[in-house]
């Protein structure tokens, strides 16, 4: 597992069309991949050194974060480099002093068998709300569930898992 570089965003926007496409993930422009690779973990072929999933953290708050864009190369599936790489990702939280860790998924089994729980509303108080509110970051709002995102989330689950 590695942090990603920039000549990974075109690994990472090719394993993320197919999942956009199944409406699994949600898109993303080539800008923004470009503008987050230092939010982002390779997991790499032990063998061929060759990219196979990857994963990004994404900081929204000073205990809070969220788990975006999780992603295993078909052929990978099963074989727990998703879970290494939410492993990962959940370490580098624990680095930076988080407690709490978002997703927004349709891969409830993989994440419930990984500590995470659905959740309602009223996850954050009400000013730690308004502060978040003024993001313009689509993740933002998908977590505070805001109406402006919900055609994008409908059948989605939020969770959220304690993580110190």
């Amino acid at each position: 597992m590695r942090a990603a570089r920039t000549s990974d965003v075109p690994f990472i926007e090719a394993l993320v069309e197919p999942l956009v496409q199944q409406r699994i993930l949600l898109g993303k422009d080539l800008v923004v991949f470009y503008e987050a690779v230092q939010e982002f973990r390779i997991a790499e072929d032990d063998e061929t050194g060759r990219p196979i999933g990857c994963g990004a953290l994404h900081v929204m708050w000073e205990d809070l974060a969220e788990v975006r864009t999780l992603a295993v190369a078909a052929e990978w599936l099963g074989h727990g480099v998703g879970r290494a790489i939410l492993n990962r990702i959940e370490a580098d939280a624990v680095q930076l002093g988080l407690k709490r860790l978002f997703c927004l998924t349709f891969e409830v089994p993989f994440f419930e068998r990984n500590g995470y729980l659905p959740i309602g509303e009223d996850v954050v108080d009400p000013r730690v709300f308004a502060e978040l509110a003024r993001s313009s970051d689509e993740g933002v709002a998908e977590f505070l569930d805001l109406s402006r995102v919900k055609p994008n989330t409908l059948g989605n689950t939020r969770m959220l898992k304690i993580i110190a």
